[in-house]
């Protein structure tokens, strides 16, 4: 008897350990997936005040994932939000042909095509913080353009140090009124970045003729991966 009860208390222990080990894989496979988890980045609303127009962004947010590549230098991000201009000038003249952003310091540097304009897009940086000293480019660091309406998403290569501007959407201003533009899970794939990034939202109203005047407004910086 006192046999049976020793092989039966080992074979118990044996199968207590087995279920600890199997626990502990299922955990280990658990912390995986948390690690990999797709993270919801809820961003605050914001308003810019300029000449003749008032800026107003609402309901952005962002959904950072790692990046299917799973090589440590890409992340895919989805980003949302709206953004409106209430413009109370009378837009008149023409501001010349169609010459794309530009990405003078401060804004994407809108250039219209004959009409006044509102544009948002994202500020995308590698291993750069996008605050005002980015914004005003007094880092340092080399910047592009990703041109071009990119509503269905796009795929961009960003080095270290490097910032880009990507416009995701803008819409004609004709005459005064509000004028709103919104864009939902637009999807942004960034490789080649093996440290941190960062993004940043803006968006810019032109309002050309004899009082011309640009104004942009800037959302809140976020993490990337």
């Amino acid at each position: 008897m006192s046999e049976n009860r020793t092989n039966g208390l080992r074979r118990s222990a044996g199968a207590a350990g087995a279920v600890t080990a199997a626990a502990a894989v299922a955990m280990g496979l658990f912390s995986t997936g948390a690690a990999n988890a797709d993270v919801f980045v809820p961003l605050p609303d914001g308003q810019k005040v300029g000449s003749g127009v008032t800026i107003t962004r609402t309901g952005e947010h962002a959904v950072v994932s790692p990046s299917l590549a799973a090589n440590g230098a890409g992340r895919v991000v989805w980003v949302s939000g709206n953004a409106t201009a209430d413009v109370t000038a009378t837009p008149e003249g023409t501001a010349g042909p169609w010459n794309g952003p530009k990405n003078d310091p401060g804004t994407n540097n809108s250039s219209t095509h004959g009409l006044s304009q509102i544009n948002t897009g994202y500020i995308i940086g590698c291993q750069v913080s996008i605050g005002d000293d980015a914004i005003g480019l007094n880092g340092g660091f080399s910047v592009g353009l990703q041109s071009g309406s990119v509503s269905g998403g796009f795929s961009l290569d960003l080095g270290p140090g490097e910032v880009k501007f990507v416009m995701v959407e803008l819409k004609d201003i004709p005459k005064a009124g509000v004028y709103s533009v919104e864009y939902q899970d637009v999807e942004m794939q960034i490789q080649g970045c093996a440290g941190y990034a960062q993004a940043r939202s803006y968006t810019v109203v032109e309002i050309i003729g004899d009082h011309y005047s640009k104004t942009t407004l800037y959302g809140q910086p976020f993490s990337i991966g």
